[in-house]
């Protein structure tokens, strides 16, 4: 499994008890829908390798977890280490809803300006994230709101967006 088949899902954080068991963070909305994990792939020496999970209680953003076959000072190696699963678990949204990852290489077009180009990436800033993207040798940053965001089109890989007045002009002049 590499890199780009994964995602994110947080990191361990620290030691639960004398026994191995380890407090890991889940960086995801709706931590809920892992309580049920088999094992999650943690980055060793830039390589992901996989981790049996032989027992997960959840609470909140964090869980407490035993590994299966890993001895306590085992499990201290891995803290502060970062926690992937692959995409295909990804829970499926709809509507307006998206993943960042899901975006990039999608078309943008503005209810005024039209096509206003493809998604590069997506910055993610404390107060919001914004789209970047590449028009014609620019850059357009718009911010990923929901007063914005008209519709996203799965199949097409378009985005339409209302973006505020002026705010392309800023770019392109």
């Amino acid at each position: 499994m590499n890199k780009q088949e994964t995602y994110y899902l947080g990191k361990v954080v620290k030691p639960f008890g004398f026994k191995g068991d380890l407090v890991l963070f889940f960086d995801v909305d709706q931590p809920e829908e892992y309580t049920n994990l088999d094992g999650v792939y943690i980055e060793i020496n830039k390589v992901l390798v996989l981790y049996p999970i032989e027992s997960i209680r959840l609470n909140g953003n964090r869980a407490t977890v035993r590994f299966e076959n890993l001895t306590p000072e085992e499990s201290l190696k891995l803290i502060g280490k970062e926690l992937y699963l692959p995409l295909a678990l990804l829970p499926k949204l709809e509507g307006n809803k998206f993943y960042f990852h899901e975006v990039i290489g999608f078309g943008v077009v503005d209810e005024e300006k039209g096509d206003i180009g493809i998604i590069e990436t997506v910055i993610e800033y404390p107060a919001q994230p914004i789209f970047s993207i590449k028009y014609d040798q620019k850059e357009i940053l718009i911010p990923i709101i929901d007063k914005i965001i008209q519709k996203v089109d799965r199949e097409a890989k378009i985005i339409y967006i209302n973006a505020p007045v002026g705010l392309i002009d800023l770019y392109l002049s």
